[in-house]
């Protein structure tokens, strides 16, 4: 086993994650989960999202601030996963569920007014298109919430790394643009073996990373 390969597998076994990880992991392990109060009622574009859903870049949000109409209103989750309301210039907002963004809020706003009452609703998520999907040969297949600066190498950490069956070369990042699917190999197996970093590839949201079976 390499030593880059092995000092991955350390990160995965202790819980840390590189860079960038750290900060928002922190954020959503120190929320406590609360009930959000009953927002108005409203209508939505695109629906709204489920209680489970993971808020990410681009989604536009609802903020009601109770008996607060100057503090409440819609936002869009910034490209570097932050949100900004007077009172509250800078908040991360990527990876929460609207109970936990409502909660931070609410943390936030008691500097200001008196037992603020705070709910969230996501009025138009764009789901897929602010995560990254990885499937195939990993530990954990799922979604991971994009960030501004996410690569391959902190999806895979998140996901809980490769299988014993999977084969790293053969991995394909699949990104549509312009309405066109474009399929990008890496060589995850020289990411990971050598320290190739360019491999670690820049990824962006709505990408899908592909990791095939090994052939025996």
């Amino acid at each position: 086993m390499s030593l880059f390969r092995s000092l991955v597998a350390g990160l995965l076994t202790i819980g840390l994650a590189l860079p960038g990880h750290q900060a928002l992991a922190q954020s959503q392990s120190e929320v406590k989960p609360v009930t959000a109060m009953p927002a108005p009622a409203m209508s939505s574009p695109q629906g709204q999202a489920g209680a489970d859903y993971l808020i990410g870049p681009g989604d536009t949000l609802e903020i009601f601030v109770w008996q607060s109409p100057d503090l409440s209103g819609p936002v869009v989750v910034r490209p570097d996963g932050r949100i900004s309301t007077p009172l509250v210039e800078d908040m991360v907002a990527v990876g929460k569920t609207p109970a936990n963004l409502a909660t931070d809020l609410k943390t936030a706003l008691a500097a200001f007014i008196r037992s603020p009452e705070v709910s969230v609703i996501v009025s138009a998520a764009l789901g897929t298109l602010s995560q990254v999907q990885v499937i195939g040969q990993v530990t954990t297949p799922s979604a991971v919430p994009y960030r501004a600066g996410l690569r391959v190498l902190d999806v895979l950490l998140q996901v809980g790394g490769l299988t014993e069956f999977a084969a790293p070369n053969r991995a394909i990042l699949i990104r549509t643009e312009n309405s066109r699917e474009k399929k990008i190999k890496i060589h995850i197996g020289d990411l990971l073996d050598d320290g190739d970093l360019s491999q670690n590839l820049a990824l962006q949201p709505g990408d899908v990373i592909v990791i095939p079976q090994t052939w025996f």
